[in-house]
């Protein structure tokens, strides 16, 4: 399968190389310390000006895919020092999620108006007409712009007729929604991890691969190895995301050859959430008795909303998230059981560790860091054994991998259940638009409705973690939901909501 861009094509050799060390080394410290050299084999430099840098930037990411911090640029740091930490068989990651790779920024400029050679000198100066002060002026026979007069208003670009004006700015911070990025003072991209919700976009949008989360995938297989009750809770988002001729069975099949016992669909717990809430929005939100109904299976969203709108914290959804609801009702009939979730999102390893609301989630990873496992086994899963599979998720839950679907999901169920109920929908998808619905919310100007949330503009099928484009993902979402043979979940799976609830 054709991969999106060589960053991710690096990301995915090093998960391989850490998840291979996990399952065959018997002397893992030795063999996480060669993986960088096996990254970069070769003495001439593909990326970058150095092989040597080449390898710095591979042994961070080493570090970071087994849950570890990046090392002090000032201090003689081993690649595996901490590493004893790390070799467990428990859900383990340093905090923050999020990190920037020092040695793997490349200081872009941060809002930043220049020429280029396409200006032509034209005799209408318009850039120089339009600038409110006088930063544009003409030097050697083209428009220059004076960074020390610029005050970023974009005038000149606006009116150049050959655009030979360009708009730098750093594509983390243009991507990230909650303005959690910054420059720090050796011009590399800093995240304010008061403000980042780990919505891991920034990830997506760097061209230098600088910045990425820590993963769990080490730890996770060390369970395996030690022989306990592993299962899988797949997101609808996988749909896809391995090729189009990976089914459901070929996908089980090469989940139970990693080391799975057994694999479910989350999908699922999206089913019990979605007649959940619908019960919710009509006894309480269509009756004026709440203002609105934020949805809550985004944990990006719903940090966002409790962070910066405290205010409005109260009103997002008290129903458990479909990964939630899934990983508890795996474990009602196999106590013992170990969950993990699969899925396109780097936040909901933050949602996992959340003490405050046990998730019974045991391990977190995502398709990505999937792929690694399945090329540290060498699986061409196209190529497995069919295996039967529980269809027992609806193609309401199903839907919920695309932005807008988990409102329409709720809806159909209203319609459905409490038909003659009148439902406003709104959703927002990406955070900057997030904020802007939430203020609208704040205003007072989107009483009586349901409101859902979003952190990835696309929704879960354009998650950091995905490997597919988000637009083809979408397509094949949405063909499944169309084909599943159950609509709608039944309205009595809101008994179940509440006994999964009453888990805690």
């Amino acid at each position: 399968m054709k991969s999106q861009s060589v960053v991710t094509d690096l990301r995915r050799k090093v998960f391989t190389e850490v998840a291979r060390v996990a399952y065959e080394s018997d002397n893992p410290a030795s063999d996480l310390e060669e993986i960088p050299f096996k990254i970069t084999p070769d003495e001439i430099p593909k990326y970058r000006e150095s092989i040597y840098r080449e390898r710095q930037i591979a042994s961070e990411r080493v570090r970071l895919a087994m849950g570890l911090s990046l090392r002090p640029a000032n201090k003689p740091v081993h690649i595996t020092a901490g590493v004893d930490k790390s070799n467990i068989a428990e859900k383990y990651y340093e905090p923050p999620l999020m990190q920037v790779i020092p040695s793997a920024c490349d200081k872009c400029p941060d809002n930043e108006y220049v020429v280029s050679d396409q200006c032509r000198n034209c005799v209408a100066h318009s850039c120089i007409k339009n600038c409110p002060k006088g930063a544009v002026s003409i030097v050697n026979g083209k428009s220059f712009i004076d960074q020390s007069k610029c005050i970023k208003c974009g005038r000149c670009k606006a009116s150049c007729p050959y655009d030979a004006i360009a708009h730098h700015i750093r594509p983390c911070a243009a991507a990230c929604g909650v303005k959690a990025i910054s420059t720090d003072e050796y011009g590399r991209a800093h995240i304010d991890n008061d403000k980042c919700v780990a919505c891991g976009q920034c990830m997506s949008a760097c061209p230098f691969g600088a910045i990425a989360d820590k993963s769990q995938i080490y730890q996770l297989i060390q369970a395996i190895k030690k022989g306990d009750d592993i299962v899988a809770a797949v997101a609808p988002a996988i749909i896809g995301q391995f090729g189009a001729k990976v089914t459901p069975g070929k996908m089980k099949s090469a989940l139970l050859a990693l080391g799975f016992k057994d694999v479910f669909e989350v999908a699922v717990g999206a089913d019990v959430g979605c007649i959940a809430e619908a019960h919710h929005y009509v006894n309480k939100v269509a009756t004026g008795e709440l203002p609105f109904l934020f949805t809550s299976c985004c944990p990006a969203w719903a940090v966002l909303v409790k962070t910066q709108f405290p205010d409005l914290a109260s009103e997002v959804s008290e129903e458990l998230t479909p990964m939630v609801a899934t990983a508890r009702s795996i474990k009602v009939n196999r106590p013992n059981a170990r969950v993990v979730f699969i899925g396109p999102c780097a936040a909901k390893k933050l949602e996992a560790s959340r003490r405050t609301i046990r998730s019974y989630v045991d391990f977190v990873i995502t398709f990505e860091e999937l792929a690694g496992m399945f090329d540290a086994k060498g699986l061409k899963l196209e190529e497995l054994d069919e295996l039967p599979v529980n269809i027992e998720a609806t193609g309401a839950g199903r839907g919920y991998a695309c932005a807008g679907g988990v409102a329409s999901a709720i809806e159909q169920c209203i319609n459905e259940y409490y038909p003659g109920t009148q439902v406003k929908i709104q959703h927002a998808e990406g955070l900057a638009d997030c904020k802007k619905i939430l203020t609208l919310a704040k205003a007072g100007k989107l009483n009586g409705y349901m409101i859902e949330g979003m952190g990835c503009p696309g929704g879960c099928v354009a998650g950091v973690g995905t490997i597919i484009p988000p637009e083809r993902a979408k397509i094949v979402v949405e063909q499944t939901v169309k084909t599943s043979g159950t609509k709608l979940p039944p309205k009595e799976m809101e008994d179940l909501a509440q006994k999964l609830s009453k888990m805690d």
